[in-house]
């Protein structure tokens, strides 16, 4: 079984999510000693993967349940409403 290569929007979210948080977590640590930048790199490519892994493939939706047709169709029937007597005005 061969593995599925990974969609474009899977490779640009987590590529972003990596360069983005890597440099978010870079900041607001402050740190410059080489253990504490390694330790964050490692961090950022695992939270891309987590994202890359989490977006939607494409035809992986769930079949929508069919819902069977009604046997007869069904036909409006619209009565007319009833006439009114025709009242005459009284010619002064």
């Amino acid at each position: 079984m061969a593995m599925p290569r990974p969609t474009a929007a899977q490779l640009a979210y987590g590529s972003c999510t990596v360069i983005l948080s890597t440099l978010a977590m870079l900041l607001l640590s402050q740190t410059s000693s080489g253990v504490g930048i390694a330790i964050i790199a490692v961090a950022a490519l695992a939270l891309g993967l987590l994202v890359a892994m989490t977006v939607p493939l494409p035809g992986r939706r769930p079949a929508a349940v069919e819902q069977p047709a009604p046997e007869e169709p069904v036909r409006a029937s619209v009565t007319a409403p009833a006439p009114e007597p025709v009242r005459e005005r009284a010619v002064s």
